[in-house]
This record gives structure tokens, sequence and C-alpha cells, in this order.
């Protein structure tokens, strides 16, 4: 099977899953849970937006035609209030910011453009009609869909969602997805390890990585190098949503994920990307169930989830879009590689993400290195060398 380029596999991924992904179960959450989740029906307005038509600014309600000139003040209105009467002609009412725009009014002038005489007000110069003024409905109109589902809700639709009356909301349910370690030289994170031994660092990593992504991480045993074992622990994991399997997909002589997933009729999409790190990344479907086999090194792990796996689970979830937000930055300094590979690199972005800078790094085991780094710089296959100054494509973390 070839290997495939960076952009290849990705769209190999949000093609296949959008294909063949089945809707979560639908659940019911209050308002103060529905941040993160997945809205799983329409959101629509209960009424116009706004109900009627307000003032967008302190100062006076008036008739755009008796300006300029000197105004009787008939009283005041504020946010939360209506005014009774009906506005004539060389009349004026004071006016606060969200407040009804009384009747008869077709203006607001701003107070900072008008001064006070006893009971009137001086305004010296015109005004257009409809100034300062949103009128009702201009937001949204009743009835309207403003949240569509498969749109993994943030703040502002939270926001959304309380001033159209919702005080709960149909959301899908979070994917759970399965966390497969592999290896006989891996131990638990409480264990003290033998020098030839690493502690089981993927596992809580991914699960932290699933979490942010709106998932729920299930931690399954270590898969330990025998098609027997590994074969009892791939069994397990299918029956999640998402399957991701860390090391065991090299072509090394103990290397038998591959071939236990083969024994569960999986078909394989890839087996090999043209990236650094993470070039032995596999992505198949076994059992009605998508999985990755992601390369077992800290950094690749990393990488790879965040720029295959978790579009895939964001798709499972029931979100309609997924993107992958690669802005620029100016480096610091010369950076080079070498050609072939897109390379996602620990960086160290500054505080107004602007400048990005390499950091020194012994390769993608090097766990402190990543821990010192905010983020990656993405280095294109074609390209060898920048300079400082240049512009760079960076991968927040």
């Amino acid at each position: 099977m070839p290997a495939l380029t960076f952009v290849d596999a990705r769209e190999t991924v949000l093609r296949t899953v959008r294909h063949g992904r089945s809707y979560p179960a639908v659940e019911q959450v209050p308002l103060a849970e529905a941040a993160g989740r997945v809205l799983a029906a329409d959101a629509a307005a209960d009424r116009d937006s706004p109900a009627v038509a307000r003032s967008v600014r302190d100062g006076y309600a008036v008739r755009s035609a008796d300006l300029p000139g000197q105004l009787e003040i008939i009283g005041e209105v504020r946010a939360g209030e209506r005014f009774a009467g009906v506005l004539a002609a060389g009349q004026a009412v004071e006016i606060m910011t969200g407040a009804p725009v009384p009747s008869g009014a077709d203006a607001v002038v701003m107070i900072e453009h008008t001064w006070r005489e006893g009971s009137r007000v001086v305004i010296d110069r015109a005004a257009d009609a409809w100034q300062f003024i949103n009128p009702r409905g201009c937001e949204a109109t009743g009835h309207e869909v403003l949240l569509h589902a498969g749109k993994r809700l943030d703040y502002t639709d939270v926001a959304l969602l309380a001033a159209v009356g919702r005080s709960h909301i149909e959301v899908y349910r979070r994917p759970v997805v399965a966390i497969v370690p592999t290896g006989d030289e891996i131990v638990e994170v409480y264990e003290i390890p033998e020098e030839f031994q690493v502690r089981n660092s993927n596992a809580w990593s991914l699960a932290a990585q699933v979490t942010r992504a709106g998932g729920t991480p299930e931690v399954l045993p270590v898969a330990r190098d025998t098609v027997e074992h590994t074969r009892t622990i791939v069994a397990r994991g299918l029956q999640a949503d998402l399957l991701l399997l860390s090391g065991g997909v090299s072509a090394g002589k103990y290397d038998v994920v591959e071939r236990v997933l083969a024994e569960f009729g999986a078909e394989f999409y890839f087996d090999r990307v043209l990236i650094q790190p993470g070039q032995p990344l596999v992505f198949g479907r076994a059992r009605g169930k998508f999985f990755f086999g992601l390369p077992g090194n800290p950094s690749s792990t990393m990488v790879t989830f965040e720029v295959f796996a978790r579009a895939a689970l964001e798709l499972l979830a029931g979100q309609e879009e997924t993107a992958l937000h690669l802005p620029l930055a100016r480096l610091t300094c010369e950076f080079r590689h070498r050609l072939g590979l897109t390379r996602f690199l620990p960086a160290r972005l500054s505080a107004d993400a602007a400048e990005v800078t390499p950091v020194h790094w012994h390769g993608s085991g090097d766990i402190p290195a990543l821990t010192r780094a905010n983020a990656y710089l993405v280095a294109d296959p074609d390209r060898a060398e920048y300079a400082p100054g240049e512009l760079i494509r960076i991968l927040s973390k």
C-alpha cells in the first residue's frame, strides 16, 4: 500500500468517516452543560429579535424632521420599560441603551451631541432616520433557524440558546473512544520501570486529547506483544465508537496489531503517511468501527491524533464540519529540514501568536521538549529552507 501525503491522508479520513458514520444517540442536557456538546436538533428563534425597536445609544429619541432645533423633553424610558405616550412634533424623550423606542420617534441622538436647558434639549445637528435604532427583527425573525444540528456549541451559542428560551438542549451522546497502548515495554504509571521499560504516558495523553475533542475516553489494559493477548484487547476496543491503538504498527518482528486487525476483517485505508513524526499510521475499519493505529512514540501519537483522529472523532460525534487550523507565524530564526515529508515539530509561539521559535528536541520520544513547546511548526514537504522573518504554518497545542 503506497504512502499517502499529509493532505491526501487527511482527506481520506474525512471522506471515509463522513460516508460511513452513524450518528450518535440523542440526549437532553441542561443549558449549563451544553457548552462543548454537539447540537442534535435545529434551534430557532421563538420571537423576533429584538422583539421591539430599541435604542443602541444613551441619548434622546426624536423625530428626525424636527432637527436641528430645541425640543421639549416629555419623559424618559429605560431598558425594561415602555414609554406610554406618543412623541409629537417638537418633543423628545430621554432614552437609555436597550430601551424601546417611543411611538412617533424615528431616530436617536447620542447624549454627547446634545445639551439640556431645563425641560428642553438643544440639538444643533440633523439626524438620519432610524439612526442608532435597531428595528424589530433586525437580528432574527420569529421561527428563523439560528443554530443548525451538527454544530459544536461554544459560549456564544449558549447565549443565543438562553436568549431564545432553551433551558434544555438536545445534543448527541459523546462517542466512547477506546484507547489501547501496546507493547511489552509498557508499565503502568504507578510502577517503577526497569531501565528498558517506559511508563504508560500515551494512553493518558490520548485520554486528555479525546476529552478535549468531545469524546469519552476508555483506557483499556496494555496489549502485550502476542497475537492472543492483543486479539482479546482489540475485541474489547471494537465495542467502542472509535478505537485508538498506540504502538505496534511498525514493521518490527513483534508488531502484531495489523495482523490482529486483519483477523477481525479489517479494511485498511492507508498504513503510512509522509509526515514526521508519525509515518507508520494506520487507518481502517473493522466490525463497523473505525480505528487508528497510531505510532508509539509520544510526539507521534499526539500529532497523529490531532491532525487525523481528532477529525474522525468530531465527525463521529455528529459535527457537520471539522477544520484543522494552521495559521501563519514569523520564524525568529533560520529553519531547515529535508524535503519529502510534512513535519510537525515542537515550537514556542509568542504571547501575541505573531512569532514562532523551534524548540530543541531529541526526537519524538522527548516528552520534556513537548512540554516546553506550546505549538508545532508545520514545514512543507517541498520546501527545505525558511529564513528568519518568513512565515510558516503552525498548529497550536
